[in-house]
């Protein structure tokens, strides 16, 4: 489990546990759950249509043996359910917004009674965008519930009526797969929920999502160039284990996910062009379009784009597997500096 979210976690958990520490606990809960849906906002924006689709880890009972659609629909037709049926009783967030239609959903339950193949198939026809849309509700809902919430409401349990109300909305299939959903719930109270459909499990599935993203990036990248248009090494970037390079329908470049549809204007030039790269330009040294428009933030970037020019790409991927070699560093600014002619007389250096 990534140790921030744990973290997180573990101190919300103690907080709520405590009347005088509770409001605390609850702001907690909210600031963790913004940084996992900014995750799942960040993968919804940057990755293509069939990434959402893709099973990279095959089937099995891990959650990232899932694909990014069910992920998605997983985490917050639990929320909703948990949320509206069981514990506010009143309608679902999906029933209330017509969320199947607009979806395009194959099922109304959470998922878990799909095998492989269905569940390749029911991500292949959802909508995307407007399941983004319902998660995004969802959240926002269980948000406001989350506000309102007392420590008085903490223990509150659920009895027989509370199972017929479940089972009566069909939510949670019949499969054994799924059905022990609604034991699992019912055995717990308020606090229980709240640390674990509304925290927790978003923790699991957010985690297996970045797993099952990184897999396809590294698939994709697989005999694909690994300079970048703009001179960037990929295979040498920090960004490298969930990034596909910007050769690939999975860049998620941190700068190439700023810039119009996600393809930043470097690469857009390039490709304009006719240009393998940015270092076939005799514009170079001067460019100010797009990653190179950030001046010393990005010099660094340009020596090495011009130390290709002169000397090619293989030997920029021999300098600078000396210089990682040499010191630890994560950023080529660290040691490259922020100068275009430092960083190339660094590099002459350590040819």
């Amino acid at each position: 489990m990534d140790k921030e979210w744990s973290d997180k976690n573990k101190r919300m958990q103690a907080l709520l546990s405590k009347e005088a520490s509770f409001d605390k606990g609850i702001n907690l809960l909210l600031e963790l759950r913004k940084d996992l849906f900014e995750q799942i906002t960040s993968i919804v924006k940057t990755f293509p249509p069939e990434a959402f689709w893709q099973m990279p880890f095959g089937d099995g009972d891990q959650n990232h043996n899932a694909t990014l659609a069910w992920s998605m629909w997983h985490i917050f037709r639990i929320e909703d359910i948990v949320a509206h049926t069981l514990i506010l009783k009143d309608k679902q967030i999906f029933v209330e917004g017509g969320w199947k239609q607009k979806a395009k959903s194959a099922t109304i339950t959470t998922g878990n009674e799909l095998d492989e193949k269905a569940m390749v198939a029911f991500s292949k026809k959802l909508d995307i965008k407007a399941a983004f849309d319902y998660c995004r509700a969802v959240m926002d809902s269980t948000n406001k519930f989350l506000k309102r919430l007392q420590f008085s409401d903490l223990k509150k349990k659920f009895d027989a009526a509370d199972r017929e109300r479940l089972l009566k909305s069909k939510c949670v299939s019949a499969d054994q797969s799924a059905a022990w959903l609604v034991d699992f719930w019912l055995g717990k109270n308020v606090k229980g929920l709240v640390q674990m459909p509304f925290s927790r499990h978003w923790i699991m599935h957010v985690e297996a999502m970045r797993r099952i993203k990184n897999k396809l990036c590294q698939e994709a990248k697989k005999g694909v160039d690994q300079i970048a248009y703009c001179g960037l090494s990929c295979s040498h970037c920090f960004l490298t284990a969930w990034c596909g390079s910007c050769r690939t329908i999975y860049n998620t470049c941190s700068f190439a996910t700023c810039s119009p549809n996600g393809v930043c204007l470097n690469t857009a030039c390039c490709k304009e062009k006719g240009l393998d790269g940015c270092y076939e330009c005799d514009e170079l040294y001067d460019c100010k379009k797009g990653f190179y428009s950030l001046g010393k933030e990005t010099n660094a970037i340009r020596s090495m784009a011009l130390f290709i020019q002169k000397h090619g790409k293989k030997e920029l991927l021999k300098v600078l597997d000396t210089l990682h070699k040499k010191k630890e560093f994560q950023k080529i600014q660290e040691v490259l500096g922020y100068e275009i002619e430092e960083g190339l007389k660094i590099l002459e250096n350590n040819r």
